[in-house]
């Protein structure tokens, strides 16, 4: 190996795509792992050290993530197969409910990172744990600017209440406390993202994880929001073992075919509505509907409720129009070859 080579256990590679490849993939072809995507080519990180890789015709740029698993061909320099992912961070491309944008690829914990100051919001904190339930990440809440508040415990608490089963840290991102407050979710081998708006600390802290010197930009005091962040999805090494992927700030996160993952982050309202007399029950004004019974009792918070109604709406109404897209599109598929055929004569 070269000096700046790796192991692929040091990679990220585990028995999940070990287990895809068969003798002659062995014995032919390279595993390399997805650093960073660009139009028409892959940078990949092998073995034997960084490669770059053309994408083969059956897949596209928006096909492939940061952290994917490829096998390389050598004498080509070609990414021949896309592996199955164990894990993924995805939402729905803008305009199109039916094709999947996908963020980052085989990580083992998102941080999603919110601040103590105005934007700090449940609802939007929800959407991005629906995200990670859906694409089986296990989300850690990462609350930064503790120096703006003199009550971190109070952000915390809410923190508690949309995740209680979800771990959580609150950090100063540029004191130097806040990288010992990770590591316990990096390692050899262990992979990284962080989630959440532009200005949050999402890049100073990975900026001091790495010790690399990445792009924090500005933040705007007037609506707190970051300029000129992150724009690029890379792969970065931790020092001590591990990696980390960096994403930008998301403003917009449409949900589609995230019904688990949803009824996941709200499994205390997800359980209750099993309970409810009618099975179509809409959690409104509804004779024994159980999860409005739990609310008046004060067990269960009312806005919580409404969030949790929100979001299944919107994720049943984006699931619908992507399936009525994919039908339109088969239907067309399919009269594009009839005509192909009648004008062969056959």
């Amino acid at each position: 190996m070269t000096p700046n080579s790796q192991s692929l256990a040091d990679l990220g590679w585990s028995a999940d795509f070990l287990r895809q490849l068969d003798d002659d993939d062995l014995a032919n072809l390279t595993p390399a792992r997805i650093a960073g995507v660009h139009r028409a080519r892959l940078s990949a990180l092998t073995t034997e050290g960084p490669v770059e890789l053309t994408l083969p015709p059956d897949l596209s740029a928006g096909d492939v993530a940061v952290g994917d698993w490829v096998l390389a061909d050598g004498e080509t320099g070609r990414a021949t197969r896309l592996l199955d992912r164990k894990s993924r961070i995805f939402r729905r491309a803008a305009g199109d409910p039916s094709r999947e944008q996908l963020i980052v690829a085989n990580v083992d914990t998102v941080f999603i990172t919110t601040t103590c100051t105005e934007e700090f919001n449940e609802a939007r904190l929800e959407r991005y744990l629906s995200l990670c339930h859906a694409g089986g990440v296990p989300p850690v809440f990462v609350l930064t600017k503790i120096d703006r508040t003199d009550e971190p415990d109070a952000y915390l608490d809410r923190l508690r209440a949309i995740g209680p089963n979800v771990p959580a840290v609150a950090v100063n991102a540029k004191a130097p406390g806040a990288v010992e407050a990770l590591k316990p979710w990096c390692g050899p081998g262990q992979t990284v993202a962080f989630l959440g708006m532009s200005g949050v600390g999402k890049s100073t802290l990975a900026s001091a994880l790495t010790g690399l010197d990445l792009d924090t930009g500005e933040v705007r005091e007037d609506d707190m929001k970051g300029r000129h962040t992150t724009t690029a999805r890379e792969m970065h090494a931790i020092p001590g073992g591990g990696w980390l992927i960096d994403t930008p700030g998301m403003r917009e996160l449409r949900l589609t075919d995230m019904a688990e993952g949803i009824d996941e982050t709200f499994a205390e309202i997800a359980e209750l509505a099993t309970q409810c007399r009618f099975r179509d029950c809409s959690h409104g004004p509804e004779p024994g509907c159980a999860v409005q019974a739990a609310v008046k009792a004060g067990d269960v918070d009312a806005a919580r409720v409404e969030r949790w109604k929100k979001l299944r709406a919107e994720d049943a109404e984006h699931s619908a129009l992507a399936l009525d897209r994919k039908r339109k599109g088969k239907s067309l598929s399919k009269l594009v070859r009839q005509v192909k055929k009648v004008k062969r004569g056959e």
